[in-house]
């Protein structure tokens, strides 16, 4: 064996011993090791990968022939089986591989039937004129459109979900409220007026009261967001029964309520409220008004 196929076997070996199995994370020391004995092995099959480049006619394609060689080695490093072979039979065969199909994609216009037509390979970035190259001319003129719709609606997305998050705060918080003005109620008053009463974090919340109003604030959420969610209702069934309509028409109060509190609370947002040069023209005159 010589020196340089040694260190060959000594390099994949310690890229195959920091490269973790199954879900196990990498750490940063396996990963700096890796990539050095990596580095390593690009350096040893350099001489090879010349040859190659150079005998499947690929000198005017230098980079993408060393990139395609790079993963080459990668996949022979990951095939590697010391048992059948060394690793310098494993790396030829798939540089010749990842060669013959780079040279196959780049030179169709090699193939006889290519030649019947002839057809030539032209690369994009080549120049047509001056300044100008095919690449340059491919243009999608609805990217920007799409872009700037796909962020609105992002955008759009959250911040509706940021409302909806402080409407619910705002519920649990009036609801906890109401039910502990309720525990103080209902507890035994004291005989002696002239004691002070006990601060209102002395009064337990009953447990059954509090599930049922995290249950209150769910269904209300539930309208909510399929109220104001960008999916289109379905249509009232012709044969849905009275319950139903009932049903139907307490989500849509629900979800009406809460569009006006959803809406107050945007306007006390800073970053939401509605500059005052955009507000409506009537409502300006109307609080002048008001204040003369």
């Amino acid at each position: 064996m010589s020196k340089i196929t040694a260190a060959l076997e000594a390099a994949v070996a310690t890229v195959i011993l920091n490269t973790p199995v199954g879900d196990v994370r990498q750490t940063n020391r396996q990963r700096v090791e890796g990539d050095r004995a990596f580095a390593a092995i690009l350096k040893l099959v350099a001489p090879r990968i010349r040859h190659f480049i150079r005998q499947y006619g690929l000198i005017a394609h230098w980079d993408d022939a060393e990139q395609c060689c790079a993963i080459g080695v990668h996949r022979a490093i990951q095939a590697y089986d010391p048992s059948k072979a060394q690793f310098t039979t494993f790396v030829n065969w798939q540089l010749r591989g990842e060669l013959q199909g780079l040279r196959f994609r780049l030179m169709t216009d090699q193939r006889p039937s290519a030649k019947k037509v002839a057809a030539t390979t032209v690369s994009l970035s080549a120049g047509i004129g001056e300044d100008d190259s095919l690449e340059s001319m491919i243009v999608d003129h609805d990217a920007l459109e799409r872009t700037e719709a796909g962020a609105a609606a992002y955008l759009a997305g959250r911040t509706r979900t940021m409302l909806i998050e402080q409407y619910v705060d705002h519920l649990r918080a009036v609801g906890m409220d109401q039910l502990k003005r309720r525990a103080r109620d209902k507890a035994d008053r004291p005989t002696d007026l002239t004691q002070p009463r006990l601060r209102a974090t002395m009064y337990p919340v009953d447990p059954t009261e509090l599930a049922a109003l995290e249950e209150k604030i769910a269904l209300h959420r539930e309208a909510i967001e399929r109220r104001l969610s960008d999916e289109v209702e379905a249509p009232a069934v012709a044969a849905s029964t009275p319950a139903d309509d009932a049903v139907r028409e307490r989500s849509r109060q629900i979800a009406k309520r809460a569009a006006g509190a959803i809406a107050e609370i945007a306007q006390r947002t800073p970053h939401l409220a509605t500059p005052r040069w955009q507000r409506p023209v009537a409502a300006t005159a109307t609080r002048n008004t008001v204040s003369a």
